[in-house]
């Protein structure tokens, strides 16, 4: 099978499907993965490796050193490490899979616990690019959008050394022993996500239309809402996901990737009502209006009071005071 078809089955395909690793050959590296992808996919025979210990515990001073090389460009075992772990290169910063004890004191590889003790988390280490706050950043984002009535799984900070931390969040698509087939919005619409093609009038139509679920609808909209006022332009459709259980009942994924972002030249990666670069309240009511939503005003009201207190849930993230003032000059009243 070609690489392209590969990508496809990754990011598109909904059955709960074991892809044998043979009939992927050129794409090795699914063997890794096992059933610890997010999602309901599962693929087999599971590639197990000389990196997994007796314990299975999580060093996350070594993989973020581990992370750094890559990303400068050195390879070697370090990546087949990575891979083992789900590690990731999609979206902004290098992702991977662990379960968390209660207490957050130990990180295990295992994409098959399922007990009170422990959960899957997704742990995101920092680009190249990003601030050195970044994981504050986004856990303060975190806190705010759970204060704006977002609907979001557990975040929380985890320490790798000194004044370096990792993002890390509860995953959406597993509930105890059950798996959540997963679908985003690109994927539905086929639309690539490296380009700004969207308007958030296609998110909230396929919300509609998908869950037919008037609450889901709302869930949406102000999620679009969330976007705009706290300036996440990294808004584009592969950041919008949809869950399926087993009854087959779709409903809107747990928000996810919130954080300060300046967007592709400047603007929202998706418009609101036709406008990327500065949506206003009057584009959101465009919108509103659309779609029947009387309860706009109110959502948007109690959305930006929440916005308003940026600066609290900095502090309480640990966000450095210069990253609390930059965002705090954009973060302007509408």
């Amino acid at each position: 099978m070609p690489d392209a078809w590969g990508r496809l089955l990754l990011d598109r395909s909904l059955g709960a499907l074991s892809i044998k690793s043979e009939e992927l050959s050129p794409l090795d590296r699914l063997s890794h993965i096992g059933n610890a992808h997010m999602g309901a996919l599962s693929y087999e025979p599971f590639m197990d490796t000389d990196f997994r210990s007796d314990s299975q515990m999580v060093d996350l001073n070594k993989l973020s050193k581990k992370v750094k090389q890559v990303l400068e460009g050195s390879a070697g075992k370090v990546i087949q490490e990575l891979l083992y772990l789900n590690g990731s290169s999609g979206g902004a910063r290098p992702k991977i899979l662990v379960s968390a004890s209660r207490d957050f004191k130990t990180l295990v590889y295992d994409p098959d616990i399922s007990n009170h003790e422990y959960k899957p988390y997704l742990v995101k280490f920092p680009s190249r690019y990003d601030p050195e706050d970044i994981a504050e950043i986004e856990y303060a984002y975190s806190l705010m959008a759970k204060a704006a009535g977002l609907e979001m799984m557990k975040t929380h900070l985890l320490h790798v050394k000194k004044d370096e931390y990792c993002f890390a969040t509860e995953r959406f698509d597993r509930k105890g022993s059950e798996h959540f087939h997963v679908h985003t919005l690109s994927g539905l619409l086929h639309a690539d996500h490296n380009y700004p093609n969207l308007d958030y009038e296609a998110f909230l139509k396929v919300t509609s239309l998908l869950t037919k679920d008037r609450t889901q609808l709302l869930k949406a909209f102000r999620l679009m809402i969330f976007n705009i006022l706290s300036h996440n332009r990294d808004d584009h459709s592969k950041n919008f996901s949809f869950l399926m259980d087993k009854h087959g009942n779709w409903s809107l994924a747990a928000a996810y990737d919130l954080t300060f972002s300046r967007g592709p030249a400047g603007e929202h990666s998706m418009t609101v009502a036709g406008e990327g670069k500065n949506p206003s309240k009057k584009h959101i009511m465009l919108l509103a209006e659309k779609f029947s939503i009387d309860e706009a005003e109110t959502i948007y009201e109690e959305v930006w009071a929440v916005i308003l207190d940026w600066k609290r849930f900095a502090k309480e993230a640990g966000v450095s005071k210069g990253s609390r003032e930059s965002i705090q000059q954009v973060l302007k009243p509408q």
